[in-house]
């Protein structure tokens, strides 16, 4: 999921911010009998709390509604949707939430399974008798309530603060003091900057409701991120046409682009996983078929293909994965989804689930690839990077290490005013280890949008990728571009240098 602009993922949160003050939260859940039910009993009615993710999921009649908990706190949450269709054949219900959708699935009565469409994985559910006393009545919103809550929210989601060095009572203690009844929404949102940048997590982030739109106030970013301008796109977009043979064929807006590379050479540039339509997830789907089957077949299929990433800032898991089936004729797992699940204890997590890429049902490109990032790599672009490393032929990494976060974020609703951006999960490799804060890191290390690259537009990256794909084609690879097994980190240091 993408987390490059809160104000356009969270527009759906801001009616609910709103109303955190102004009524109980229980009133928010239509009541009545699904008129998709036929007069049956609906076995998802009631409510249900996830493993993980600090969430309640309200059903009833026809709507859902989530809810944002915490020991201490119960606000709306900003997914509220409304059933689509009758039941499936097991009971799977689809409920409409703007452009996307999300199911639940029952697994007997007090287990149910949720998927959210656009996203890999699932989140597990277990009934509850009732909305906790916490959601019965309005959440305060004085400025110490509003602290605490984002506090909270850190504190039993947040899965880094040890990796990152951070103790998260000592801030709690030190900004707590400067909070009083008389503190501006001015100065909570300085307090809330200041105790999200020392994280260096592009996954954090503060949006606050102006005008009722939510506005970006704060992005976290690793240091030394290159920063990505208009002014730098277009050069770097000049610099790898510049080695292209034609031009390039550009599809959903211009995010995806497809040309042809001297020696025979694919290139496959995806600038985002996200809009490439207006419409819902499968017209998405259906115009990333358009860019791949744009990639040429049969006896002028690519001797190699560069996919290139270095200018993505995220978007969906599965549109990621997308192209990763149509690159393989074997299934295999990309990576293990855990999430945090104890508020208490920072290393207890949900049970492990298998990712798996599975061959789609059209043609499969099974050549040599390659796959181009950078520290702008972000998020679904990284997963997309981390489900290639297991696949087989080996995928070759040119270029610098991704930014260094991959799990889906969680938009907690703070008060009328504020929205605060976090993650809670981690992908894991074969070894259990993950790439969070470092990122995935090259085979081969090459200069990526620097000054003098972009100055003399020289695309190094391109230009390595395209000799070694070439000689791999011709059989003449150097044996140390043997798989790398999605080992860790730590692990995979070795590869981490120039060569």
């Amino acid at each position: 999921m993408t987390r490059r602009n809160i104000s356009r993922t969270a527009a759906a949160a801001v009616a609910l911010a709103a109303a955190v003050g102004s009524a109980a939260p229980g009133a928010a859940a239509a009541q009545g009998e699904s008129a998709f039910q036929g007069g049956r009993a609906n076995p998802l009615e009631g409510v249900w709390r996830t493993e993980g993710y600090g969430l309640l999921i309200a059903v009833s009649g026809t709507r859902l509604t989530t809810y944002d908990v915490t020991a201490h706190s119960c606000v709306p949450g900003w997914i509220t949707g409304t059933q689509a269709a009758a039941p499936g054949p097991d009971g799977t219900i689809r409920y409409s939430v703007d452009n996307l959708a999300l199911t639940l699935t029952p697994k007997g009565r007090d287990r149910a399974v949720e998927h959210e469409e656009g996203g890999v994985g699932s989140k597990s559910l277990n009934r509850v008798d009732a909305l906790p006393p916490l959601c019965a009545k309005p959440a305060a919103n004085d400025p110490l309530a509003v602290f605490d809550r984002f506090w909270e929210n850190f504190e039993e989601n947040y899965p880094f603060f040890a990796a990152k060095g951070i103790d998260w009572h000592a801030v709690r203690d030190e900004k707590r003091r400067t909070i009083t009844p008389t503190t501006t929404v001015d100065q909570l949102q300085d307090v809330f900057v200041d105790m999200l940048r020392p994280l260096g997590d592009a996954h954090t982030g503060l949006a606050r409701v102006v005008d009722g739109q939510p506005k970006d106030v704060y992005s976290g970013q690793r240091p030394g991120t290159t920063v990505q301008t208009d002014e730098l796109t277009a050069r770097a977009r000049q610099a790898s046409a510049a080695q292209l043979t034609g031009q390039e064929q550009l599809f959903a807006g211009g995010r995806l682009g497809v040309g042809r590379l001297p020696d025979g050479i694919g290139y496959l540039r995806v600038s985002s996983f996200n809009d490439y339509t207006d419409g819902d997830f499968q017209s998405q789907v259906d115009e990333l078929d358009r860019a791949l089957d744009a990639l040429p077949a049969g006896p002028a299929r690519p001797a190699g293909l560069v996919v290139d990433v270095r200018l993505n800032g995220g978007g969906s898991d599965a549109l990621a994965l997308h192209i990763a089936a149509r690159l393989t004729d074997r299934p295999y797992v990309a990576y293990r989804k855990v999430a945090r699940n104890d508020p208490a204890d920072a290393t207890k997590f949900t049970r492990p689930e298998p990712i798996t890429v599975r061959p789609s049902a059209g043609g499969h490109f099974t050549g040599p690839v390659a796959v181009l990032t950078s520290s702008i790599s972000t998020s679904a672009a990284e997963t997309f990077t981390q489900a290639m490393m297991g696949r087989s032929p080996h995928v070759l990494r040119v270029g610098e290490n991704t930014q260094g976060v991959f799990s889906d974020i969680l938009i907690k609703t703070l008060s009328p005013d504020f929205l605060v951006v976090l993650p809670n999960e981690k992908y894991l490799t074969r070894d259990g280890g993950t790439f969070d804060g470092p990122g995935i890191p090259p085979n081969v290390r090459t200069p990526v949008f620097t000054p003098d690259e972009l100055a003399g537009l020289r695309d190094s990256a391109l230009s390595t990728a395209r000799r070694m794909l070439t000689a791999d084609a011709r059989g003449t690879r150097d044996s140390q571009g043997a798989p790398d097994s999605q080992s860790s980190p730590d692990s995979q240091g070795h590869e981490d240098r120039q060569r």
